[in-house]
This record gives C-alpha cells, structure tokens and sequence, in this order.
C-alpha cells in the first residue's frame, strides 16, 4: 500500500491538528468509507452545515481524494454529555 492510502487513525490526527482540543474518533471497515465523532467545543452556537465545514477544512484537499467518503457526527461537549 502507498503512503496516501487513508487510515482512521490518520484522520483522526489530522482532524485533531485542525481542531485541537477536540475528541476524535474515526472508524472504517475498508480504509475508504469512514464514520467519525467529534466533540469539539469550536462547535458551539454552529449549525450543522457549519461544523462539518470546520472538518472539511481540517482535512483540506484530502475530501474527494484520498478520503472517499466520511459520515460527520459533530457534537458539542455540552451535546454528548447530554446523550
């Protein structure tokens, strides 16, 4: 496999950097089609339009490239707590 090939823990990182402070988790069966949560507190008073645009520019040019797909669950700390 070459270096571009995703992983969940690689997205989870670059998501992090973007983010910092956030708690990422990302999971993928097949290193294409990935689920992720993140509870970051840059979420607040964000619709959630809003939130997933804060991720997508976490991971730049990557969306639509390297990462194929990638379902969104952006929370707020206040939010997961509450679940």
């Amino acid at each position: 496999m070459n270096s571009s090939v995703m992983t969940p823990e690689r997205i989870a990182d670059l998501i992090r950097t973007g983010l910092p402070g956030a708690a990422v988790r990302v999971e993928s069966g097949d290193n294409t089609h990935f689920a992720s949560q993140i509870v970051a507190a840059q979420f607040v008073g964000l619709r959630p339009i809003a939130r997933h645009q804060l991720v997508y520019q976490a991971l730049g040019a990557l969306m639509g490239r390297e990462i194929h797909a990638l379902s969104i669950e952006a929370l707020t700390p206040d939010e997961f707590q509450k679940r």
